[in-house]
């Protein structure tokens, strides 16, 4: 089966991980071995596993179907919270993954996508990834915009290229956040001792993330956190970096303190972006879910600071 891709975020990783991201169900290495057949063309040319992928590439591949996944629609109810004739926002629930993989099949956004839109989505990121113009990691909750057609899904990863896409989160974050609001501009990549993590590295994307205090407690921090580029856990790795991972955030130090919730304290909350193709700005904001209430009522109960 062939595939192909249109790049569709700005990003300049290398083809053979564009590849296995982008299909968690094939290894890098079976990608390494594509491409070095010259099985992988991008923009009608044979490419090298090392090339690196830029925005509006179109990426074409043979799909061999032994490592097709099938994804069936299933009957999950969706939150949406904005929906026009182009696309539509739909509030995802903490422990939900965007999309399937090799490992999950069933459950996700897009199991849901497929049961209440059929083909009416965009696949330009191929079928696991049917409609999702952008992603939220599994235990992050909140606003997730969904394309209907591969010109609405065009339309909206070039608003968020030109950073014309306000995407804002609140959070709970470990320990005492000194400054009021902060820009934390420090590039990320691949951790090269776990492939599960990012990291910091001098030779990562480069990454931005603004900060504001809304609340200050004893232990904890709740934040609203300006997303300005979009890295794969870029929101998680950068508060980790200045020494304030998210709360219950195992994979990048966020535990430890005695507060009961089963996920990290994280929510997309805030999207302000432009209707496709009208001059119209579409403003979303949601309050913050039972998980966060639950947080924040334990904080303001026992352990605020009364300085």
């Amino acid at each position: 089966m062939l595939k192909t891709i249109i790049v569709t975020e700005e990003t300049d990783d290398r083809l053979d991980n564009f590849l296995s991201e982008m299909f968690e169900n094939i290894s890098r290495s079976k990608f390494q071995k594509l491409i070095k057949s010259g099985n992988v063309k991008v923009n009608d040319k044979p490419q090298k596993a090392s090339y690196k992928v830029c925005f509006k590439d179109i990426i074409e591949f043979e799909f061999l179907e032994s490592e097709t996944i099938e994804i069936l629609p299933e009957n999950i109810p969706l939150d949406i919270v904005y929906e026009d004739e182009n696309m539509l926002v739909v509030n995802k629930p903490s422990g939900m993954l965007t999309h399937p993989t090799a490992q999950e099949t069933k459950g996700t956004l897009v199991n849901a996508l497929l049961y209440h839109y059929g083909e009416n989505l965009s696949d330009i990121n191929g079928d696991l990834r049917r409609g999702i113009v952008h992603r939220l990691d599994r235990n992050t909750s909140g606003l997730l915009m969904v394309a209907k057609n591969n010109s609405a899904h065009e339309f909206l990863a070039q608003e968020i290229k030109n950073r014309n896409v306000e995407k804002k989160y609140i959070a709970v974050v470990k320990g005492n956040i000194k400054d009021d609001f902060g820009l934390i501009n420090e590039p990320i990549g691949r951790n090269p001792k776990n492939p599960c993590k990012m990291t910091v590295v001098s030779d990562g994307k480069p990454s931005l993330t603004g900060f504001k205090v809304l609340e200050r407690f004893s232990n904890c921090t709740y934040v609203e956190l300006d997303l300005k580029t979009g890295r794969t856990h870029q929101i998680r790795v950068h508060m980790s970096f200045i020494n304030h991972p998210v709360l219950n955030d195992p994979l990048y130090g966020g535990t430890g303190l005695k507060i009961k919730t089963q996920d990290q304290v994280l929510q997309s909350y805030k999207l302000k972006f432009a209707k496709p193709f009208s001059g119209d700005i579409i403003n979303l904001e949601i309050p913050p879910d039972e998980k966060f209430e639950k947080v924040l009522g334990w904080l303001k109960g026992k352990v605020k600071d009364e300085n």
